[in-house]
């Protein structure tokens, strides 16, 4: 039996102590190494561009993140953009203290930093180009969908952030509705059957984010009810594993697929210098929350965004 040394017992030690520290990131250095050799072999998306598009955002800044080059190129070839998020991120208590100088937010601060989300939007929208009057602001709770989905959907929900159970902001859809899943899903039917779109990208159920997730339970009902799950494209805006890396401004690297998406079929969108440097004024005009996540949102401006086609049988 071999015995070691007290100085080899500690390096040993040590070495354990930074893999284990260190796991998930050298996980994501080997997904990272393995995916940016396979992102430019990956499928890219080919079609006719002129068509009717619905982005559907769970919150202000997700429809640019991940889909501000294909509106671009939607517009581009004389097609249509219409945008809906489904709230104003009024539950981002973090983005509050810090936009309002304080350790504690209060209720009107989270509705303040609503309609500041709200505005904020607008301006993206006008920097890509979409018209003010194909913009929808549902604006029911932040981390609040799942359970109008779930479990309120005929009992209002009340927001632990804003302590409101209705709709109350300026400039939305449906004012004073409740926040149930049965007005969620009224709001949703009324945009459908406006736009009429040939083509919807949603939230992937994959997403890390409640209120992503429940966004694509409700595309998914709503467009499968109707025979359309064939016009629906998901995307991915928390990935997990810090994903994407490296955070920050990097233009000319792949966007690679997400970890929580790896059982997704992506198809590559790929993007000019010019459809990126637009990409990112849209998300500067999200100023409130390039303060706090810029290295963040800045990683999705790259060579490519990336979308799939929903799993054969999907269903919420």
């Amino acid at each position: 039996m071999v015995r070691l040394s007290w100085p080899w017992l500690l390096v040993l030690l040590g070495l354990a102590l930074f893999l284990l520290i260190n796991a998930p990131w050298l996980f994501q250095q080997g997904y990272l190494w393995y995916y940016r050799g396979q992102v430019g072999r990956m499928a890219p998306w080919e079609g006719d561009f002129r068509l009717r598009l619905l982005v559907l955002a769970p919150h202000p800044d997700d429809e640019v993140l991940s889909s501000g080059g294909l509106i671009q190129k939607v517009q581009r070839a004389g097609g249509e953009v219409f945008i809906a998020w489904m709230t104003l991120g009024d539950g981002f208590q973090w983005d509050a203290a810090l936009l309002d100088r304080t350790l504690r937010p209060w209720p009107e601060d989270l509705r303040r930093l609503a309609e500041r989300r709200l505005s904020e939007a607008r301006a993206a929208a006008q920097a890509l180009g979409v018209a003010q009057d194909r913009l929808f602001f549902l604006g029911y709770p932040d981390r609040g969908l799942l359970h109008m989905f779930l479990e309120n959907f005929f009992t209002p929900y009340r927001s632990p952030a804003t302590h409101l159970d209705r709709m109350a902001y300026p400039g939305t859809l449906s004012p004073g509705a409740p926040y149930t899943g049965e007005a969620w899903e009224d709001d949703m039917r009324r945009i459908l059957d406006r736009v009429k779109p040939d083509l919807v990208v949603a939230p992937a159920p994959e997403d890390a984010h409640v209120d992503h997730r429940a966004t694509a339970y409700m595309a998914l009902r709503l467009l499968g009810e109707r025979g359309w799950l064939s016009r629906l494209r998901f995307y991915i805006v928390h990935g997990g594993l810090e994903w994407p890396l490296p955070k920050g401004l990097h233009p000319g690297l792949y966007l690679e697929p997400p970890p929580r998406g790896r059982g997704l079929s992506w198809r590559r969108l790929d993007l000019s210098p010019e459809e990126e440097a637009l990409k990112l004024q849209a998300l500067k005009a999200h100023r409130s929350q390039m303060e706090l996540l810029g290295r963040f949102m800045e990683a999705f401006v790259r060579k490519n965004e990336l979308f799939a086609m929903p799993p054969s049988g999907a269903s919420p």
